[in-house]
């Protein structure tokens, strides 16, 4: 698999309100959004980049904000991208759910990424799979030094553990995976190992954080937006439900529906990226029934 080098460039960061800024992704597969949060006391990085490099080269960065400030790191989920460079910060702080992703199934992640090769596996050679230094339960309210960020779990969504980052006072929400531009939602449905993401329940979520009308909102992946950002991915994926359970109860097979779902949706979305993302959320779905509970049609 020949993909690009998943860098991160800390030198396009940008202010999207005061003490606030984002590492933009800059479109590059691999390449998560990165936040830094500042308080007067405090700053907060917001994922890391995969792997120690990246990190590493994060950590520098929020230093020079910080300029003494002490340095927090928190985490949206636990995919490589996004955690896998966390043992380069002194303080990682994750949700409770999120942290039992890690020590359930970060090895098997770390060995899927290593095993796509070339700098995604050199940029995977040392890590090893990150340990929180504080896990907890609910809302965190991290008390920054006049600023107050929410770490926030979100229930099941795109993973077991997402959590969400509020910056109440400047009116701006991480997402994390929970929300992307410019591209098919990311489904992590990999049966039998991985059925944790739930289309329905991902739903649920992006109307909560749709109806708290966030002014400025970091997707996982791509630009930076408002709630247009939350509608368009939670409108998709009600198109996504929708084609699929229009023809999961007929006679077709799997692969007959995954390539007629896929065809309506490109043809909606022509110019958005990550097309083989479709067939795991018709997957998903084909084996959600009404009521959210998972049934044996795609997980054989």
């Amino acid at each position: 698999m020949n993909l690009p080098d998943p860098a991160v460039q800390t030198s396009g960061a940008v202010d999207v309100a005061p003490d606030v800024l984002v590492i933009p992704n800059e479109h590059v597969g691999l390449v998560p959004n990165i936040g830094i949060i500042g308080g007067t006391e405090a700053v907060l990085v917001v994922d890391t980049g995969l792997g120690l490099a990246n990190a590493s080269e994060v950590r520098e960065f929020a230093e020079e904000v910080a300029r003494g400030r002490r340095i927090h790191l928190t985490t949206t989920h636990f995919h490589p991208e996004h955690a896998f460079g966390a043992s380069a910060f002194d303080s990682y702080l994750v949700n409770r759910a999120q942290a039992d992703d890690l020590r359930r199934k970060g090895s098997g992640y770390l060995e899927m990424f290593r095993g796509f090769g070339g700098t995604i596996a050199q940029r995977l050679a040392d890590v090893e799979i990150p340990v929180p230094d504080e896990e907890f339960a609910g809302v965190r309210a991290l008390d920054l030094g006049g600023r107050t960020v929410l770490l926030r779990p979100t229930g099941r969504g795109h993973t077991l553990g997402d959590q969400v980052v509020e910056v109440p006072d400047a009116g701006v929400l991480f997402t994390g995976d929970l929300a992307e531009t410019g591209q098919f939602a990311i489904f992590p449905w990999f049966p039998p190992h991985d059925t944790d993401v739930s289309g329905l329940a991902w739903i649920g979520v992006l109307d909560g954080l749709i109806a708290s009308g966030p002014r400025v909102v970091v997707p996982g992946h791509g630009s930076v937006g408002d709630v247009a950002v939350l509608q368009g991915v939670r409108d998709y994926l009600g198109e996504l439900r929708d084609e699929t359970w229009r023809r999961r109860d007929s006679a077709m097979g799997l692969d007959e529906i995954v390539a007629e779902v896929r065809a309506v949706l490109v043809e909606r979305h022509p110019e958005w990226a990550g097309q083989e993302w479709i067939e795991r959320g018709v997957g998903c779905f084909c084996a959600e029934r009404n009521d959210g509970v998972l049934d044996s049609f795609s997980v054989d």
